[in-house]
């Protein structure tokens, strides 16, 4: 028996990349220091974040932000479109 199908898993990726999608930098990733304006380190802190963990997800979530923006309206319609007709 298979728990989730092939629509199923798209439809989850999908709202996994507009969760990502949606986040405010102002408001959300800012708060919890992960904004993309750069901080002074703390005391044994290093300037080079681009190769921290922190620092590649932070590069991840505005590349989504700004490559997925038109991609994701196009899927989001799509699927809406085709939840409305084939229920």
């Amino acid at each position: 028996m298979m728990l989730f199908g092939l629509g199923n898993l798209f439809y989850v990726s999908i709202l996994l990349v507009n969760a990502v999608a949606i986040l405010s930098e102002d408001r959300f990733l800012a708060r919890i220091g992960w904004g993309s304006t750069p901080t002074e380190p703390a005391f044994g802190g290093s300037r080079d974040e681009a190769s921290s963990v922190k620092g590649k997800l932070v590069n991840l979530i505005s590349s989504v932000r700004t490559l997925m923006r038109i991609p994701l309206i196009v899927i989001n319609t799509l699927i809406i479109v085709y939840a409305l007709v084939l229920g």
